[in-house]
């Protein structure tokens, strides 16, 4: 969801998801504030050459977003530039119009069929993957690849709570060291780890809020 942000001080969603590169502009801005002092001796040719820099990062941002995007498609081939754009941002819309979760529908890329049954229209999820496939590259590596690029286990919002309560109420580490085992090799296939791969209960994504002691 672009718009989820749980921070319990950000009530208008500065930093939310879909916010973050236009938030990571504005760092960085704050940080050249703080450099022009050293960057020249000058003041107007160190907020000259701060702003040059500033304004080269959406389109830096975009192309290495998209390289990554690319990688996790599973495309190797040539940029097509606005093709594999459009390709990336239409499976990231899919996912959000059907609630469907981020990281296991990346991981789900290998295993359409499995994939499938996290939809409740498949009809477009049928009309994207035929696009896809004319553009992935189909080789007996692709589903490797995709495994490689799409974790499984990710630090999830409610097996961090998990083990943040066990370590401190019952001075039980278990739950932490299992979760960052896990995160730790993050990309195999573990049933041991299954239940650390599921979704969080809705209830508990719906109400979550992050307190940063601020």
């Amino acid at each position: 969801d672009p718009g989820a942000c749980f921070s319990s001080i950000d009530e208008g969603g500065r930093y939310a998801f879909g916010n973050q590169p236009a938030i990571a502009r504005w760092n960085l801005a704050r940080l050249a504030e703080a450099l022009v002092p050293l960057l020249a001796p000058d003041t107007d040719a160190a907020v000259a050459a701060a702003t040059e820099v500033l304004d080269a990062f959406p389109a830096r941002f975009e192309h290495h977003w998209l390289a990554g995007l690319r990688r996790k498609l599973g495309i190797t081939g040539p940029d097509t530039g606005p093709g594999d754009l459009a390709l990336a941002v239409d499976w990231l819309e899919l996912l959000r119009a059907q609630g469907v979760d981020f990281t296991l529908g990346w991981r789900l890329l290998a295993d359409p069929d499995r994939l499938a049954e996290l939809f409740t229209d498949r009809q477009p999820l049928a009309a994207w993957l035929e696009r896809w496939r004319a553009r992935a590259d189909r080789d007996d590596t692709l589903a490797q690849r995709l495994r490689a690029a799409n974790p499984l286990v990710v630090p999830r919002n409610h097996q961090v709570e998990l083990a943040l309560t066990a370590a401190v109420d019952h001075d039980d580490m278990t739950p932490f060291e299992r979760l960052l085992a896990a995160v730790r090799n993050p990309f195999a296939d573990d049933p041991a780890v299954a239940d650390l791969a599921e979704p969080a209960p809705p209830g508990f994504t719906a109400g979550y809020r992050t307190f940063c002691g601020t």
